[in-house]
Parts: C-alpha cells; sequence; structure tokens
C-alpha cells in the first residue's frame, strides 16, 4: 500500500465504508439507499468507481466475458484498471466511500488496492434486508439479472454490449434502516453480464484444485522448498483457508521466506483464479540439508 497517499486520505478526513454480503444477495440493489443515508459520495461496485448518479472511473466486472476475469476486476487485480482507479479517487473531492464485496477479505483487499485508509465501518447485508427481500434477489440472480447502482443512460453510454432494463424506486419518508426526509427516486439499471451470455451454470472451484495450485505456486516460488502437506478448508460462501507444512533447508532466511512465500501464494492464487483466500498458514515440518 502506499502509505503516504493512505495518510492523505486520513488527513482528509475521509471514511471507508464497505457493505458485505454473499453473491447474488442484493448488494448492488441496496448500496445507492446506503450511499444516501450515511452521505456517502462514491461507491465502488464491481471495479466502477460511481461518483452519485455518474460512472467516475473502471471498468465493470458484468462486462467480463468469463467470471473468473470478472472476480479479477471485482478487486482491481489489473495494474491499469487499477491505476485509473486511483487516479480518478485523487482527481474529485469526496469525505466516505462505499465499498462492495462478498467478504472482509474482499472489500479490504479492494482498500489496499486503491491505497485507501482502513475500512470504518462494515454493513452486512443482513443487518439492512430481510430474509424474504435476499431470497428475491437470489432469484433475480438465478435468471441472470443483475444490478448496477447508475442511471440506464450511464449503462447505454459506458457498457453499451449489456442488455440492460431500467427500474426506478421512489420512497416517501420510509421507515427503519433507510429513513428518508424527502421524497426521492432512484433509479438503477438491470443488466445481464456478459459471461452469462447463453448459459446459466455455476462456475467452482474444488478444494483439491486449490491444493494443486498451491503446491504450484511453492515449487514456482522456490524449488528448493518442499511441500510435505496441503489441507485446504472451505468457510461460508467461496473462501478457503490453506495450512501448507514444508520441508526446507537450514540454510533459508526462515521468517522472511516463509513471509514472501505465503504472500506470493496469496497473490497467484488471487491472480489466476480470483480466489481469496482467507488464511494462509505454513509450518516448517522438516528441515534438510
Amino acid at each position: 500500500m502506499n502509505q503516504i497517499t493512505n495518510i492523505r486520505w486520513i488527513l482528509k478526513g475521509v471514511k471507508v465504508y464497505a457493505l458485505v454480503g454473499k453473491s447474488g444477495t442484493g448488494k448492488s440493489f441496496r448500496a445507492k439507499l446506503i450511499a444516501e443515508k450515511h452521505d456517502i459520495d462514491i461507491i465502488v461496485d464491481d471495479g466502477l468507481l460511481i461518483l452519485r448518479n455518474k460512472i467516475l472511473a473502471g471498468k465493470s466486472a458484468k462486462n467480463e466475458r468469463y467470471s473468473l476475469n470478472a472476480v479479477r476486476t471485482a478487486i482491481f487485480d489489473e495494474a491499469l484498471h487499477r491505476q485509473e482507479a486511483i487516479t480518478a479517487l485523487e482527481s474529485v473531492k469526496f469525505k466516505k466511500i462505499l465499498l462492495l464485496g462478498t467478504s472482509d477479505r474482499m472489500v479490504e483487499k479492494i482498500a489496499e488496492r486503491l491505497n485507501l485508509p482502513e475500512i470504518f465501518k462494515i454493513i452486512r447485508i443482513e443487518e439492512i434486508s430481510t430474509p424474504e427481500e435476499i431470497a428475491i434477489a437470489r432469484r433475480n440472480r438465478s435468471e441472470g439479472k443483475h444490478v448496477i447502482p447508475v442511471p440506464v443512460v450511464e449503462i447505454q453510454q459506458r457498457l453499451p454490449h449489456l442488455i440492460y432494463d431500467r427500474i426506478s424506486l421512489f420512497f416517501k419518508g420510509s421507515k427503519g434502516f433507510f429513513k428518508k426526509k424527502t421524497n426521492q427516486e432512484v433509479e438503477k439499471t438491470v443488466v445481464r453480464p456478459q459471461f452469462q451470455d447463453g448459459k446459466r451454470g455455476a462456475v467452482t472451484i474444488s478444494e483439491a484444485a486449490i491444493s494443486q495450485m498451491v503446491l504450484h505456486c511453492v515449487q514456482e516460488f522456490d524449488g528448493s522448498i518442499r511441500p510435505e502437506k496441503v489441507r485446504i478448508r472451505r468457510t461460508n460462501g467461496d473462501q478457503f483457508i490453506v495450512r501448507l507444512t514444508i520441508a526446507t533447508t537450514y540454510k533459508a532466511q526462515m521468517s522472511q521466506t516463509l513471509y514472501d512465500l505465503q504472500t506470493f501464494i496469496v497473490r497467484g492464487i488471487e491472480k489466476y483464479t480470483g480466489v481469496i483466500l482467507k488464511e494462509v498458514h505454513i509450518s516448517v515440518g522438516k528441515m534438510i540439508k
């Protein structure tokens, strides 16, 4: 992380909010309402920076042809995409920003990638949506419908290849979490992502596949390190915890080498699969000459 940029945001009083929920639970649908409630200026959703009702910068993960590429776009994995977003943030005045993600690790990763301060407040989708509303959102997702929290005219101009439709919600002094001081209309756009064209199946990655990729990362990092055992555990959602036991030489700079290997595994798997590892634990089981 660029510490100078991070300190500058802190001195400017910038606060980072996050909305976390599993895929298809209605985060994008609720994002604009949360922004209104907390006076948040910018929403970061699936690779896009949205300033009020305008797309400020970025590219939409929903415009990717493959789902793994969509995940990588959402976390700003590509250097040019990431730099465009950072430059855009530095060019406008804002006090609050909202990050959308499927896990704490994902929104923390986005904040780190965009050189933002630590997250001030995390809002869970279950705190602001009823089980019935989440169920409806999941049904819509199963039909291939995704929401982008900007008016349809922005989609026409910036993402013309997406199939889209418009929804307008009118709120009149509603109660509860989204209490409004005045009557207000919120427009959102329903799109069908590129990676769902012509199919309705899901893409999943098994624990065995993650294990193979971890072994490959170890071999690529340092051929003298010998993997002894790899255990992968899937947590709620699509997060994984890795426990790796290795054999290494006496001469290795132990602490720094293991730290670098841990970082290499996280970045490698994230880059090629879009999977965000929740934890990576490395232990030395044997010393070799």
